[in-house]
């Protein structure tokens, strides 16, 4: 089932992005560098999963799966800028500004945050989609914005070298990282038309999981390494910043992100329908190693 998830999308973004041929080439160069880059595609996966296990057209959810991921990407590019956390290395190469500068890698992002709107209320997407495709585009808005994803990168930049409580951090973690996610849940249950219950507890999964996933990645910073993570590890200490695990050492934190795990899984059983790939990633996440 994941790779018949990960064959639309990548078909897709590659067909979503404008065309070289153009005066401006050099940012949708850069648009493609990271767009196209091997990731794991956990949140378009998401939207797709949640829209098949409620019954929905997986066709007309696609182009809002490569809309999160979209959103992601760009967030990566500015996340990586020596303005925010300053990294070299990305999915295993070069950061984006590192190979197009800051001034096009900035623009870079901007642009696949337009696109990723763009394809959304596209007359095609609208026509599959119908109302419930706008529903979606306006739970990635609100989500990505400065009350999310935009919230936390804040949140995140302002606690640099001081000591935040653990509720900052959670807010900082459900906001940063956890938003996207969320949105990515929520808009596959969306398309699929699901009832308040289904959209309630897709929220529930994607908030728990979310905060896993970030307890995970504080781990793996700690004790991971470039080559295998892709990117650098040790960043946080470096930025002097004080995260979740930095906080309650390593064992709670694998506690922590397991009992968030069950909890997701839980969550599920208001949905009904096949939700096995949902937990099964669940789980697959917890215990990933990069």
């Amino acid at each position: 089932m994941e790779n018949k998830y990960l064959s639309l999308i990548e078909k897709k973004l590659a067909e979503y992005l404008p065309s070289e041929e153009c005066s401006e080439k050099s940012v949708i160069s850069a648009m493609k560098y990271s767009l196209l880059a091997s990731g794991k595609r956990i949140r378009p996966t998401l939207t797709l999963a949640f829209c098949e296990a409620l019954g929905g057209d997986i066709e007309a959810a696609v182009p809002y799966a490569c809309a999160v991921e979209m959103i992601h990407c760009y967030s990566l590019i500015h996340d990586d800028l020596p303005c925010m956390d300053d990294d070299d290395i990305r999915r295993g190469r070069p950061s984006n500004h590192k190979v197009y500068g800051e001034d096009i890698a900035l623009l870079a992002g901007d642009a696949l945050q337009a696109l990723a709107f763009d394809i959304m209320l596209r007359d095609e997407s609208v026509r599959k989609a119908g109302i419930q495709g706008a529903k979606a585009a306006h739970i990635l808005a609100r989500e990505c914005g400065a009350n999310g994803m935009v919230g936390g990168q804040v949140i995140d930049l302002e606690t640099e070298g001081k000591d935040p409580t653990l509720e900052t951090i959670s807010e900082m973690y459900a906001k940063k990282t956890g938003a996207i996610i969320k949105a990515a849940c929520l808009m596959g249950a969306v398309i699929a038309n699901a009832d308040e219950a289904a959209i309630n507890a897709a929220a529930v999964y994607a908030e728990k999981i979310g905060l896993a996933f970030q307890i995970v990645d504080d781990i793996l910073d700690i004790e991971s390494d470039t080559e295998t993570l892709g990117k650098p590890v040790g960043s946080d200490a470096e930025n002097e910043k004080v995260n979740y695990v930095t906080k309650v050492g390593v064992e709670q934190g694998r506690l922590l992100a397991e009992k968030l795990t069950s909890e997701a899984v839980e969550a599920l059983k208001a949905i009904g329908g096949d939700t096995v790939f949902l937990k099964e990633l669940a789980e697959k996440l917890a215990h990933r190693i990069k």
